[in-house]
């Protein structure tokens, strides 16, 4: 799939999801920002090779293997003013950080993990019937017992977090997000590391 392709299903996607509703800024040029993000997203899920994509192409994710050590403000301050500008606006940016602050801190404080940032499947392929779903939940968990890791996804729809405990995820945390929304964060740890 064409990566132009797989940013118009990821910037569709994304209009599903209420923390990307939440922080793109709602004017005239709404599309252009959810397209701006999903480009974002897509470029550095590649340039990560973090980018998941279903056989059917009809699901996608983008799980990184990082760590607390990752995060590295002033090498990512262009890409963070180009979504200020682009996508969020001034206004929601100091929310915006005081909530990633939150999320961040329910990730290891040691150590790498794999870190789901984005999975969405389209429409036509989700359900009980659909494989899409099980291939990349089997995708996720392929890599986390390759790398010997565990895997760390938070969502704020609580249906999502049904769908990941019935994968195996164990939900570890609940917290009441300022939209007013439960904020659900889950994790799955390969049976090595249980021992």
């Amino acid at each position: 799939m064409k990566k132009e392709e797989i940013i118009k299903q990821v910037a569709l996607l994304l209009k599903e999801i209420p923390t990307s509703m939440e922080i793109v800024k709602d004017d005239s040029k709404k599309d252009k920002r959810f397209h701006y993000l999903a480009t974002h997203m897509v470029e550095k899920a590649i340039k990560k090779d973090a980018l998941i994509i279903s056989e059917n192409q009809k699901g996608i994710a983008i799980l990184f293997k990082t760590s607390s050590k990752d995060d590295n403000f002033w090498s990512e301050i262009p890409e963070q003013l180009g979504l200020l500008i682009n996508v969020t606006g001034f206004k929601k940016a100091m929310n915006i950080l005081k909530i990633q602050k939150y999320i961040k801190n329910q990730r290891p404080k040691e150590g790498e993990y794999l870190y789901c940032w984005f999975w969405g499947i389209l429409a036509d392929a989700r359900g009980a019937d659909t494989q899409t779903g099980k291939e990349m939940k089997d995708e996720f968990y392929r890599q986390a017992v390759e790398y010997n890791l565990p895997l760390y996804a938070e969502t704020r729809m609580r249906q999502n977090s049904i769908v990941y405990q019935r994968f195996g995820f164990e939900l570890f945390n609940e917290w009441k997000h300022p939209s007013g929304d439960t904020m659900y964060f889950l994790r799955y740890i390969p049976s090595a590391l249980k021992k």
